[in-house]
């Protein structure tokens, strides 16, 4: 904002901007000083971490964490079952979403109430841990990828963010293809979705990074590590290094195994985070943009 702007504003007004810069610049703060010490303790001698806390000195620092992450084989192929998961999940999700979508943004769907009722009870109440296990089970999707993948493939809210975004479009563009003699199929392909690339590429990104960032699903219905996604193999590893209990026997092991589990564990974050990091910025505009139209309208 302009400083002369800013001088020519009522006092109120400047306590209020200056309020709310003050705010902006914590929030920032709060963010940056963690991603600062997660990536810098990383790098760190876990005695030095334990005794000194973090050091910018790179005489200190040590790449133990990331040779030991990276030099196991299962990680790789975690890797590949993650972006495997999370392309096809987003695939799925999005297409199934905007599908449901369009027709709840009809005025002429009847039965529409009716549909809303049902997805948003959906989105309060759930069958549980158990039944779902059970219906995985019954349908034969134990220790698939599809067991992962299918059961959260619908997402209501999103499907009412993709809604709004189609209600905020002009009804110009539906009765100009309906002149044209265009079908709802043609309309919806050829018209509708270059038009909502931005909400588009919101939920994608969304369901992207929910998947990735998912172990739950995978560590209950996956026993096979063969198919495990990365966040699970990294679990896995974590856990492999912590100290057991009872093992007072051999202190020194014990401490050793301590000093590297803290260590893994920055290096995990980093390691799991990074795609998605580089990722993002591809899809800022996109997102700031999609967000923002589909929220005009409710």
């Amino acid at each position: 904002m302009h400083v002369k702007k800013i001088s020519r504003m009522p006092l109120s007004d400047k306590i209020l901007l200056g309020v709310g810069f003050t705010f902006l610049a914590l929030f920032i703060v709060a963010i940056i000083v963690p991603i600062v010490y997660i990536v810098v303790a990383s790098f760190m001698d876990p005695i030095t971490l334990q005794n000194s806390g973090i050091s910018f000195d790179t005489s200190k620092w040590t790449l133990t964490a990331y040779q030991r992450v990276l030099s196991n084989p299962q990680i790789w192929i975690g890797f590949s079952n993650a972006i495997i998961y999370s392309v096809l999940f987003t695939v799925i999700s999005v297409s199934v979403t905007l599908l449901a979508a369009y027709p709840m943004s009809r005025k002429d769907f009847k039965g529409k109430n009716l549909f809303n009722v049902f997805f948003v009870i959906t989105m309060f109440f759930g069958g549980g841990l158990i039944p779902t296990y059970l219906l995985i089970s019954d349908m034969g999707l134990l220790n698939s990828m599809w067991a992962v993948i299918l059961p959260g493939a619908f997402n209501v809210w999103n499907m009412i963010i993709a809604r709004t975004y189609y209600q905020g479009i002009p009804s110009e563009l539906r009765e100009a293809a309906e002149v044209d003699g265009a079908s709802d199929v043609i309309f919806f392909l050829k018209i509708l979705l270059p038009v909502c690339a931005p909400v588009i590429t919101v939920l994608a990104l969304w369901q992207f990074v929910g998947m990735w960032n998912s172990y739950f699903d995978a560590m209950i219905y996956i026993n096979d590590t063969a198919k495990q996604p990365l966040q699970l193999v990294l679990r896995s590893i974590l856990i492999q290094n912590q100290p057991e209990s009872g093992m007072i026997a051999d202190m020194q092991s014990t401490a050793q195994r301590a000093q590297l589990a803290e260590l893994l564990k920055y290096a995990t974050i980093i390691i799991s985070s990074l795609p998605l990091l580089v990722m993002y910025p591809f899809f800022q505009k996109y997102f700031d943009s999609g967000i923002m139209v589909g929220s005009v309208k409710g």
